[in-house]
């Protein structure tokens, strides 16, 4: 969801073209034989209702080119960063909360 948000964000701010966004997984429970899960169906329906296309996209687990690649890496919660720190090095000004509290999973919350 973060990673639709935010390039819809830059796309009404103007600053698309300025940024590089994805998402990864930060465990692999969402692959499946190499498969990576839609995003989640509720969260796809309700970004839908903001205009927010999320379609073809399949949940991949974080590499280390990726952690080479980009210049930040947020995690939604402390399940993210605890994991995040089984797999990169640990690196404080690159890998950050998104928020200074964590973002509840729709999928085990429902909301």
């Amino acid at each position: 969801m973060a990673e639709f948000i935010m390039k819809d964000l830059l796309e009404k701010a103007g600053r698309a073209g300025e940024f590089s966004v994805s998402s990864s997984a930060t465990s692999s429970e969402e692959i499946w034989r190499g498969v990576g899960n839609p995003v989640y169906p509720p969260a796809r329906r309700e970004m839908a209702k903001h205009g927010i296309a999320c379609d073809g996209h399949r949940a991949h687990q974080i590499t280390q080119r990726e952690y080479d690649y980009y210049d930040r890496i947020y995690y939604m919660d402390s399940s993210n960063a605890r994991w995040l720190g089984r797999l990169l090095p640990e690196d404080p000004d690159k890998i950050r909360p998104l928020l200074d509290h964590d973002v509840a999973d729709p999928w085990y919350t429902g909301d």
